[in-house]
């Protein structure tokens, strides 16, 4: 029998703000994401509440209650692996090698979807406060046996 299908959602740079268009956004996920910068204690307590979660530390995220955090995760359903990491420029491998289905980091608010190789390299951008004109997003997976698939989801008005 397949493994089912799971939903991820997929939050990055709150700096401390946790929208309530971001917490609607993610209600129904199977698990959630978080790509660093989170800014606040409460908003790891909060998302944890709605899902099962995975997190890693941001550069801002150097206070005492982060020094448990990882500076990498995996994630990993139906034997589909995803690596996170806050910043895609520290990556110190080359996902395809290492078999992961996709890579997901924050740190430069911009949202972004692409590919390296048969990678899905994913950036949610910033669901915290506004940084120049970028917009404010989140961004949903979708882990199957056929892989990971993924959108984003913008949250401006």
């Amino acid at each position: 029998m397949a493994p089912s299908a799971l939903t991820v959602g997929v939050i990055s740079d709150t700096h401390g703000l946790l929208r309530p268009a971001a917490l609607h956004a993610l209600r129904g996920a199977d698990a959630i994401i978080h790509a660093g910068d989170i800014g606040h204690p409460g908003i790891l307590e909060t998302l944890a509440a709605l899902a099962p979660l995975t997190v890693v530390k941001g550069n801002i995220d150097t206070q005492p209650w982060c020094a448990a955090l990882p500076d990498t995760a995996e994630f990993v359903h139906a034997d589909v692996r995803l690596l996170v990491v806050h910043d895609l420029s520290t990556l110190a491998l080359d996902p395809v090698a290492a078999g992961y289905a996709a890579v997901v980091s924050g740190h430069s608010h911009k949202p972004g979807l692409s590919h390296r190789g048969t990678v899905l390299l994913l950036n949610p951008g910033s669901a915290g406060p506004r940084r120049f004109r970028l917009p404010i997003s989140i961004a949903r997976l979708r882990i199957d046996a056929g892989g990971v698939s993924a959108e984003l989801i913008a949250l401006d008005p």
